[in-house]
């Protein structure tokens, strides 16, 4: 130990303890380099020599195998400065500073908690007070060219295998399908199986257009897809199993099936809580695209119109929650297709029914085929399990009652394998036996009639259209123009008017409206209801007006009421009626229905308005044995003068 170092070492140090920190970069260094693991864990004999007991060198690393690049998710860095800010701490101990941290806002946090807490930091090189200005400066000078290492290291890797994406040689995981040759040329795989199934799916949606048809048509015709394990247990090998639709979207949206090399199109970024997430980029940011690169599956211009159904109408509101770019009703669209389909089905009729069967007949030789390769690789492996199992010595029962379990497995595997292949193979044959062509052919002879028919239901209409149509493109601008490209490559084009929005579908017509506002200034809206269903008008359902339909029109477009309008013109209520005269509310109505007061309904329950008096009396009725008087109004103005 030298003079300096140990003058640096007070009692103080000595009374707290000592924390070594171990720590590499990776895994793979943990398990390749472990010369520099061995030369970290040496340093607790450095401390023992420094004058700490073995029992009070505490050694930490749970961070094997983590980076330094930040504190985050170091849980033994975490610990480090805790122990350190808290004084538990005499002296820190690491290999190098690059051990610590790589980066300087972790490594100076750490420094000036040192600081403060008097605590000593030691490297292979010496011991450093981070409270003496010296020492400090040159931890800091450490810590900086430690960073700086990390930078030019990181720029120098990242430079050398953007150079090799740029000339296309850069070995990237390849998608299922295609594989590297010993030269690191990208081919297609030779496994005829895999290739054959992956060919199928492009086919199957160049047929429907829709990923999630293509996995209704793979699954319905019981395709298994594979997959290829990228790492772990059973690296290289593959699974075959259900495919569903993200995987569809997947294989659809990758350009190595068009045959391009493409680097960059995913971006690592840092979320609020730091952490790393994958981000997709657009194509204009990808770093390097090179078409026509290796062999592939599809054409460039394929890939391309496979990407459009995705980004232009879906892309935002399923991954997003985003808007639809465009909609549009459907109904005006499924006449004016349908129209389209039997007019030009009349003339050709024969030959739609042959080229039906002729799809039919493909499509059924292809998925049987791709079954025949399931089959053939089961019977391979049920076949490689019983060879494994004969040549293994029937006493170590330990090993030859796995391998027979095995092989029982693998052929019950292929029993129920057998059995569904057999299965569908008699309903594929259903599809194209004398019968189902005879039914094809009184399809495409009296299709009018079968498409037309109310028990037809639209799935079926659907699959019918599968068979003639290839698809159909909708721009929806002031019309629905409609681009239709058939079987065969024909094309055709038309454009329907949009359908009228349902606010404007139930909008009451404005001539209607100005009829019940003008039959309000005599009729309440029952009678108003009566008067429009005699003048022949309906609701917007082609229903008869009645009393709540009158209502509502009235109130939707802030109609005054009957009652409303009586009022403005200076009717008066029973009440108020009867407060003039000094009777009852009940007198009041009864004098209505005599006919003494002059009234006008304003609703359906007999409900009215008084027109106002004037200037008069009401005279009370008289009854008696000679006779009877009814009660009556007489002019003040008369019962003034006969008194004078």
């Amino acid at each position: 130990m030298s003079t300096d170092n140990a003058m640096k070492i007070s009692a103080d140090h000595l009374r707290r303890d000592a924390f070594l920190y171990v720590r590499q970069s990776s895994l793979r260094q943990v398990f390749e380099n472990t010369e520099s693991t061995k030369r970290q864990y040496a340093l607790r004999d450095r401390a023992v020599a420094l004058g700490w007991p073995i029992e009070r060198v505490h050694v930490i690393d749970n961070d094997l195998g983590l980076s330094g690049a930040q504190s985050q998710d170091r849980d033994g860095f975490q610990r480090l400065v805790t122990e350190v800010a808290m004084g538990h701490a005499g002296i820190v101990l690491g290999l190098e500073v690059s051990r610590l941290a790589r980066n300087n806002a972790d490594w100076h946090r750490l420094l000036e908690l040192a600081a403060m807490s008097r605590t000593l930091i030691m490297d292979e090189d010496g011991v450093y007070d981070a409270a003496s200005f010296n020492d400090r400066m040159l931890l800091g000078l450490k810590g900086t060219m430690s960073e700086a290492e990390l930078h030019i290291l990181k720029s120098r890797l990242q430079g050398g295998i953007l150079n090799k994406a740029r000339r296309g040689e850069l070995e990237l995981p390849l998608p299922i399908g295609l594989v590297y040759t010993p030269d690191m040329r990208v081919v297609l795989d030779p496994d005829r199986q895999i290739q054959d199934t992956v060919r199928m799916l492009f086919d199957t949606f160049r047929e429907v257009g829709s990923a999630c048809a293509v996995v209704r048509r793979l699954r319905s015709e019981k395709i298994l897809f594979p997959r290829r394990i990228r790492r772990g247990i059973g690296k290289g090998d593959v699974l075959w199993s259900e495919i569903d639709h993200s995987r569809v979207i997947q294989i659809l949206h990758n350009p190595r099936y068009a045959g391009a090399f493409a680097y960059g199109r995913t971006r690592t970024i840092y979320n609020a809580k730091l952490k790393s997430v994958q981000q997709k980029m657009p194509r204009s940011d990808w770093q390097v695209l090179i078409p026509q690169a290796h062999e592939g599956y599809i054409s460039w211009d394929e890939f391309e119109r496979n990407l459009r159904p995705y980004y232009i109408c879906n892309e935002a509101v399923v991954r997003r929650a985003g808007k639809a770019c465009q909609w549009a009703r459907g109904p005006a669209i499924d006449e004016a297709v349908s129209a389209l389909l039997l007019e030009a089905m009349a003339p050709t009729a024969i030959e739609v029914a042959l080229a039906v069967q002729e799809e039919i007949s493909q499509r059924v030789e292809q998925a049987a085929s791709l079954r025949d390769k399931q089959l053939q690789r089961a019977r391979y492996e049920a076949e490689l399990a019983r060879r494994r199992y004969l040549k293994v010595d029937p006493d170590n029962r330990l090993v030859a009652d796995a391998l027979e379990a095995d092989w029982n497995g693998k052929l019950r595997d292929l029993d129920t394998l057998q059995r569904e292949h057999e299965r569908q193979n008699e309903t594929d044959q259903s599809l194209l036996d004398g019968a189902m062509q005879e039914r094809i052919r009184a399809l495409a002879a009296d299709f009018p009639r079968i498409w037309n028919n109310e028990r037809t239901s639209p799935a079926e209409r659907k699959r019918m259209l599968g068979l003639l149509i290839e698809d159909v493109t909708l721009l929806v601008n002031e019309k629905i123009n409609m681009y239709i490209r058939w079987r065969g490559g024909r094309t055709q084009s038309l454009a329907v008017a949009r359908p009228r929005p349902m606010a404007v579908i139930r909008k009451t017509p404005e001539a209607v409206v100005a009829l019940i506002n003008e039959l309000l200034e005599t009729d309440n809206d029952q009678q108003i209801a009566s008067r429009l269903n005699a003048l022949g008008h309906r609701n917007w359902r082609g229903e008869a007006f009645t009393l709540k339909k009158v209502m509502l029109v009235r109130r939707a477009y802030g109609l005054k009421t009957r009652f409303e309008r009586l009022r403005e013109s200076g009717m008066l209520t029973g009440e108020e009626v009867a407060r003039r005269f000094g009777v009852s509310a009940t007198t009041v109505h009864q004098l209505g229905r005599d006919g003494v007061l002059k009234r006008h309904r304003y609703a359906t329950n007999h409900r009215y308005l008084y027109e106002p008096p004037g200037n008069v009396r009401l005279a009370k009725g008289v009854g008696g044995r000679y006779g009877s008087r009814q009660p009556r109004l007489i002019d003040a103005q008369q019962i003034q003068q006969g008194a004078s």
